[in-house]
C-alpha cells in the first residue's frame, strides 16, 4: 500500500493580509471557497489574448461589510450571475464536516522518494446553488 507524507502548510502572511472580497465567515488564508452547483456550466473557449475565462459574478445580496458577526441572515440569499442572461440563487451552508484541501508540497530540491502533500486550506462553509437558472433581462 503506497504511503504519502502529509504536512501542514505554513501560513503565508502576504496572502493572509491581502484584501479578500468574500464575507468574513467564508474567508480562508488562501481565499478558497467551495461552490456547489447542480448541472454544468458551458464555457467559451479561452482566446490567446485573454487566457482567463470569466464565468460570471458572485453577489452576496444582504451582506454588510463590517456588520455584526452574529448576523447570519445574509447567508440565505446569494446570486451567481452567469454571463449576462442567467442567474442562480443559492445560500451559504456550513459543512457537516470541514473539508481539507491538499496539494503537492513545493520544495526547492528534487524529490527522490516520492511526492509529499500538504494541507493548503480547511474549508468550513460552501455556497450551494440547487435551483435552476433564472433568465435575467439585459
Amino acid at each position: 500500500m503506497p504511503t504519502v507524507p502529509l504536512h501542514i502548510s505554513p501560513v503565508d502572511t502576504a496572502v493572509a493580509k491581502s484584501t479578500n472580497p468574500l464575507p468574513q465567515l467564508l474567508q480562508t488564508p488562501g481565499g478558497l471557497a467551495i461552490l456547489e452547483i447542480q448541472g454544468s456550466i458551458n464555457l467559451p473557449t479561452a482566446s490567446s489574448s485573454s487566457p482567463t475565462i470569466s464565468i460570471g459574478r458572485l453577489v452576496f445580496l444582504d451582506y454588510i461589510t463590517g456588520g455584526s458577526p452574529e448576523d447570519k441572515s445574509w447567508m440565505k440569499r446569494v446570486h451567481l450571475y452567469i454571463g449576462q442572461h442567467q442567474r442562480l440563487t443559492g445560500e451559504v451552508k456550513k459543512l457537516p464536516n470541514p473539508v481539507a484541501v491538499i496539494r503537492k508540497r513545493e520544495s526547492g530540491e528534487a524529490i527522490t522518494e516520492g511526492d509529499e502533500l500538504e494541507i493548503a486550506e480547511i474549508v468550513y462553509f460552501k455556497v450551494i446553488f440547487s435551483s435552476r437558472p433564472e433568465p435575467v433581462g439585459t
